[in-house]
């Protein structure tokens, strides 16, 4: 038998087998698709859906993003005016859309297209952004500044001296004009300043100092009116209108550590030659230098006519820079020991 003859002989036994076996070819293809026929390629579907807000009113202008877990590409797009998006040629498979606008938060919407498909997103709802309000509590610096002058304003040497012009807190709050001016006005109008002004011009009575004034009750009450009128003016001008205008603090500030030459050095200096500024920076003190002076340009209209003069200016300012000085070393080192009721000092500050 011819090889022609052998095979068609066999597709013909193969034919009548499978006849009796109840197959056919499309059926064996159906069976084996590797070997039949190649898979024909999914078709991509669509995503579409409408975004509102939490009243339901819809939402324009929301950012729309579509990503997928193999993030092989990403598409991007804004809802309409009636809030409406949509995107086109999606690959069948999961998804994820991230749905954010202006002034609201973000929501976060998975699901899996259908190959040929469109699929529809249930209404998305986007809700307000959270708002975070950072509050710094605080008290402001005028009423912590009224506070420690209250206190100031307590403190008395031995309990009745004034010691109105010493703070005790390193970082103190710097004083408002109204503050500065009621400390003059207080320390001038306190009883024991009257007692004290009483009783250096009875000493200058009795010294028969300011000739010009004479004895008797007379020349007391001219001497007692001229000490007074200094005091009134150098507290005045030397520790509120100088302090006002060129925004000094006219309060010595208490040390209290370090090596005693370090203290010595600074009280020799703090408060009659420099002071801190209302920036609470050191700074030359030209409100006790100018104020003293001025003090004692005015002295001249009050004291007796052989004491007047450029000298009386300059003796008056310099009595009382060296009365500063004296009392800076005095705070120091003696005052605050014999002030009673004061804080506790925490000695960490500076």
């Amino acid at each position: 038998m011819g090889q022609s003859a052998k095979l068609l002989f066999r597709w013909a036994s193969l034919w009548l087998s499978l006849g009796v076996l109840g197959l056919s070819v499309p059926t064996l293809a159906a069976a084996f698709p590797g070997d039949a026929q190649q898979s024909a390629p999914q078709s991509p579907g669509g995503i579409t859906g409408t975004v509102v807000d939490q009243t339901d009113a819809l939402l324009p202008g929301a950012r729309v993003v579509l990503t997928f877990p193999d993030q092989s590409a990403r598409q991007e797009t804004e809802t309409d005016q009636n809030g409406h998006f949509s995107f086109t040629r999606v690959p069948p498979g999961p998804f994820q859309l991230s749905i954010s606008a202006a002034n609201f938060g973000t929501e976060v919407v998975s699901g899996a297209v259908s190959p040929g498909q469109t699929y529809v997103v249930p209404d998305i709802t986007l809700p307000l952004a959270t708002q975070v309000t950072r509050v710094t509590v605080g008290v402001p610096q005028e009423e912590v500044a009224e506070e420690q002058v209250q206190a100031e304003l307590k403190q008395r040497v031995l309990g009745f001296i004034p010691n109105f012009y010493v703070s005790y807190v390193p970082d103190a709050a710097p004083l408002t004009t109204r503050q500065k001016f009621r400390l003059a006005w207080r320390s001038s109008t306190d009883p024991v300043t009257f007692l004290g002004v009483g009783v250096l011009a009875g000493v200058q009575q009795a010294t028969n100092q300011f000739k010009g004034y004479g004895q008797g009750f007379q020349g007391y009450a001219k001497r007692y009116g001229a000490t007074y009128a200094d005091v009134v003016d150098g507290t005045f001008l030397g520790s509120a209108v100088f302090p006002w205008m060129l925004k000094q603090d006219p309060r010595y500030f208490y040390k209290g550590t370090g090596s005693f030459r370090s203290r010595l050095l600074y009280a020799l200096v703090a408060n009659a030659f420099i002071c801190k500024g209302d920036n609470k920076q050191w700074q030359p003190n030209y409100s006790n230098i100018f104020g003293n002076l001025a003090a004692g340009a005015i002295a001249n209209l009050y004291y007796p006519a052989s004491n007047r003069g450029v000298g009386l200016t300059f003796e008056t300012a310099g009595v009382r820079i060296g009365e500063t000085v004296i009392a800076g070393v005095f705070q120091e080192f003696i005052i605050r020991k014999l002030t009673p009721n004061l804080p506790p000092r925490n000695v960490s500050q500076p």
